[in-house]
């Protein structure tokens, strides 16, 4: 069944991301400030101002650390509700105690940003919108509405009017700006961080699906000989048994059953032990494998292999000229296939392939004749789940679809792990200048020494090859 981007990647929720732990112990840091503060100023300082009330205040969160403490696991995992709870009883906390403290008066009113901070990076949306704008209120009211803090000569600690008023607008402007940078970090990293995640499942696969083919092949090999034995022997069999007609079926079934044997060996997989030559292949072979799976969908597909001649590089008679042998690596072989298939996609009759090589570079330019890449997402190209080219024409010609980016992040990803540096651009019109109608062109060019075997040689057979659960 075919998953989209959309199901593959549907959000969870973000509370879970934080433990009960982590915000007990930022709480308790929050806790030995503030103790810290009021004996600073009652003692050094020399301010009036409601102690009592203000350590009732302070022990409440000590009172709340305690009990998460001993009532959950350390490592329990925040639920949504949860979360959001423990962060309204940190705005309600920090709001009351600088009500009982001077308001805005107090310069210490700037550590209120940190709860709504931390919800939108660890809440959804609505969560933490909501816990945003109940902060902005209790700046707000805590800013007119405040008891006093009185100096040592009996005058009330107060900063000017302006002074209180611009502090009052850095405080809106810093739950805004701080709670939209935070989640706009977070998000970017979570979505990295997922389709990391989906190229190494890709790659996985990729992978499984080459050591099982060489599970088979060696099945195929090993057993090849004892099907020939029991088939010889069969045949000399039948030959002696000509005076006994039952006999002689029997053996001839026996026959038939190893050469169907035999069959059903060769056609699972190719014959040989975990055959190193098939770790290395021209390069023609690797890029008419990636684009096997889209021969057949409607589009031509035409393939140009030639070497490149630039001058100086003195290729047309030297050794160089032959087409070079590369890795047969699964990172190559779902890259490029990621890439093929995006042009088959949107061309709308042909993809050209070119292939071609210096002796220092191997190089693959595909291009299609289709709409190319829109100007908007041509920076964006190769980050994950870019979508800005999925409109209304386009959700009809290709259903199922949910994007672009995924598929053609996961092609980057692996393409430059092998060592490869991929450009992305458009066909240029009769003024040189590459515009997004004059189709698509992406290429893939690799250093010779990082895609070609080591020596450019190969060993043969080997031992097969594991395959990790």
């Amino acid at each position: 069944m075919a998953v989209t981007e959309r199901e593959l990647f549907q959000e969870h929720e973000r509370s879970n991301w934080v433990r009960l732990r982590t915000l007990v112990i930022l709480r308790w840091i929050a806790i030995g400030g503030q103790i810290a503060a009021v004996i600073a100023a009652t003692a050094v300082f020399r301010l009036e101002m409601q102690v009592g009330l203000a350590v009732m205040t302070i022990g409440a969160s000590v009172l709340a650390n305690l009990v998460s403490t001993f009532l959950y696991p350390e490592n329990r995992r925040l639920s949504e509700r949860e979360a959001s709870l423990i962060l309204v009883f940190d705005v309600l906390q920090l709001g009351l105690l600088l009500y009982l403290t001077g308001g805005l008066n107090n310069p210490f009113a700037l550590l209120i940003l940190a709860p709504p901070t931390i919800a939108a990076t660890v809440l959804q949306i609505r969560a933490a919108l909501a816990l945003a704008l109940m902060t902005i209120t209790v700046v707000s009211l805590t800013a007119v509405w405040h008891l006093p803090i009185i100096m040592p000569g009996g005058a009330e600690m107060a900063v000017p009017s302006l002074f209180l008023f611009g502090f009052w607008i850095a405080l809106v402007i810093g739950v805004a700006f701080l709670a939209l940078y935070s989640r706009q970090v977070t998000n970017e990293m979570h979505t990295m961080s997922e389709a990391l995640v989906a190229t190494q499942l890709a790659l996985a696969r990729e992978q499984k699906l080459t050591d099982l083919g060489g599970v088979v092949a060696a099945a195929a090999h090993e057993l090849g000989t004892p099907l020939a034995t029991i088939k010889l022997v069969s045949s000399e069999l039948m030959a002696e048994l000509d005076d006994r007609p039952a006999l002689r079926e029997d053996a001839a079934l026996i026959r038939a059953q190893a050469e169907r044997c035999r069959d059903i060996l060769q056609s699972m997989g190719r014959a040989g032990k975990d055959d190193l030559h098939l770790r290395r292949a021209p390069l023609e072979a690797v890029v008419r494998e990636a684009a096997e799976p889209h021969v057949a969908r409607g589009k031509a597909l035409h393939f140009a292999i030639s070497p490149d001649d630039p001058p100086g590089q003195g290729l047309t008679d030297g050794p160089d000229r032959r087409q070079p042998m590369i890795l047969r690596r699964p990172e190559i072989i779902h890259g490029l296939r990621n890439l093929i298939q995006n042009a088959v996609d949107f061309a709308a009759t042909t993809v050209e392939i070119e292939l071609t090589w210096t002796d220092r570079t191997v190089r693959i330019r595909i291009e299609d004749d289709g709409p190319g890449f829109p100007q908007s997402v041509m920076s964006r190209i190769g980050d994950p789940f870019v979508r800005s080219r999925r409109g209304g024409d386009d959700r009809a010609s290709r259903p199922g679809y949910e994007g672009m980016g995924l598929g053609l992040f996961i092609a980057k990803t692996m393409l430059e792990r092998t060592g490869a540096r991929l450009d992305f651009a458009n066909g240029r019109d009769d003024n040189g200048r590459s515009v997004s109608n004059q189709g698509a062109i992406v290429i893939v060019q690799w250093p010779r020494d990082q895609i070609e075997p080591a020596n450019g040689t190969s060993k043969g057979l080997g031992l097969n090859s594991p395959i990790e659960a």
